[in-house]
């Protein structure tokens, strides 16, 4: 069955959809599920990142309905990029990804939609929302959960912290995994110096871990 890609409101052909979770019982799960929505047809299932990328050149979805993590090998957040790259299929048609977790914390959601995803929804939706958001996802609409909208549009208002070159030098060597006399020698300072920028680093991010502030930082893309 060729697929149907014509404008929103037209299609005459189900949504062709590849299920890729690594939760066997979970997949069997969806499968049931969407087999019971006559406007879903569900071509293919994956249970790694690999096998997903594999079935979606062989079988030309059009949404492909993305869990986050996926065990071994790369994970759903790769795979949505190599997916949504054209270069990644032979028809140079790419599909659709519709991420389904239940994850739903800013980098989370940040890596999905900066990888490509169209939409992101959690397992915790309705099923009429789930096919809802399928439709929506098949003709290139955005689609999210309420909560994940939320989520979105709070980190949109929020302010943008102004950090001293000095402190994004130091935030970068954070994210390199270097340790406070490291960053010292490598920016040619004391360590109590990179102490002090540090507390205001966690301030100015409402962190109070290393690894908050290197977080919070690639999600508010404050590192290069």
């Amino acid at each position: 069955m060729t697929p149907d890609r014509s404008a929103p409101g037209r299609r005459t052909t189900p949504v062709r959809i590849l299920v890729c979770d690594d939760h066997a019982v979970v997949r069997a799960g969806l499968l049931a599920l969407l087999d019971s929505a006559p406007d879903i047809e569900v071509v293919g299932e994956a249970g790694t990142g690999e096998e997903a990328l594999a079935l979606a050149a062989k079988l030309t979805p059009d949404v492909v309905l993305m869990d986050l993590q996926l065990g071994e090998g790369i994970d759903g957040v790769e795979t949505t990029r190599r997916l949504t790259s054209a270069e990644h299929t032979p028809s140079g048609a790419s599909p659709h990804v519709l991420v389904l977790t239940t994850y739903d914390t800013d980098a989370d959601i940040t890596r999905a939609i900066e990888a490509g995803a169209t939409g992101y929804l959690l397992k915790a939706e309705r099923p009429d929302e789930l096919f809802a958001a399928i439709h929506a996802a098949a003709e290139g609409r955005t689609a999210l959960s309420a909560p994940v909208a939320g989520r979105v549009m709070a980190n949109l208002r929020r302010p943008r912290p102004t950090l001293t070159d000095r402190e994004r030098d130091i935030l970068a060597q954070l994210a390199r995994g270097l340790g406070n006399r490291d960053i010292a020698r490598a920016l040619f300072i004391s360590e109590a110096t990179v102490k002090t920028h540090l507390r205001r680093i966690y301030d100015k991010l409402g962190v109070d871990t290393r690894a908050g502030a290197v977080a919070v930082a690639k999600e508010r893309r404050l590192l290069p």
